[in-house]
């Protein structure tokens, strides 16, 4: 399937809902439901690195999400620990490079800790950059790249006459990385829930009723499918 696909996207961004409902509907914790996302997490890295996809970003932690209850908090910190520390050397064994963006100084010291361990360890890959938001919100990003700004106009390094959106994009968490080309979201929730609101402009979607534990590599490869068969106008018309 993977190689029946000719056009891919550069650049997939994916928001990974219905670990909770997933948990509910099998009389399990929902905690059980986010162990269960993490496995749906590598069939998706395992197929972005079959297609050759250069960017995965994954939504794994939303600012909303300190509101959840401190328990599941907790244990949601905890397996993000877990995760980096069993997953690390898959990811250097798949040449996969770790990135994060989103307030990072929000985490606990052990999860930073991991973090940049595993974000080191990963530095010199080269193939697909694998993404984790992590305490981030859309809104959240586009006040701190004000602030940037601010800090910079301020500084006099730059005039406010110059600001324009290629400028402000170089003072968002995600400058280093291309808007993605795809976003998917699982669960069939028809938002974007606060994800890449600036990223996002142009980018083709694609939802799926699927719950995000039960997300495999042939449910990504339907979805890149799907947008192998679009055509991106970015506001124009189409070319007969």
């Amino acid at each position: 399937m993977a190689a029946a696909v000719k056009i891919v996207p550069r650049h997939i961004a994916i928001i990974m809902d219905g670990n909770g409902r997933w948990a509910r509907q099998r009389g399990l914790p929902r905690i059980r439901g986010h162990e269960q996302g993490a496995e749906a997490v590598r069939e998706c890295v395992e197929g972005c690195g079959e297609l050759k996809i250069e960017y995965l970003t994954l939504y794994a932690f939303s600012a909303e999400n300190w509101q959840r209850p401190k328990s599941e908090v907790f244990a949601l910190m905890r397996l993000l620990e877990k995760f980096l520390k069993d997953k690390t050397p898959e990811l250097i064994e798949k040449n996969v490079r770790l990135q994060a963006i989103g307030r990072l100084t929000d985490l606990p010291d052990r999860c930073q800790k991991r973090l940049h361990e595993s974000i080191k360890r990963t530095a010199d890959n080269t193939g697909l950059t694998l993404i984790l938001a992590l305490s981030y919100g859309g809104r959240d990003e586009i006040i701190d790249g004000i602030r940037s700004l601010l800090r910079e106009i301020e500084a006099g390094h730059i005039d406010k006459a110059m600001i324009n959106a290629e400028m402000f994009s170089k003072h968002l968490y995600t400058r280093y990385y291309p808007d993605p080309d795809l976003l998917i979201r699982t669960s069939g929730e028809m938002r974007i829930s606060n994800f890449l609101l600036w990223q996002l402009s142009y980018t083709e979607m694609y939802v799926t009723a699927k719950l995000w534990p039960d997300f495999t590599r042939k449910d990504l490869f339907a979805a890149v499918e799907d947008f192998s068969k679009r055509q991106r106008r970015y506001g124009g018309v189409d070319v007969l």
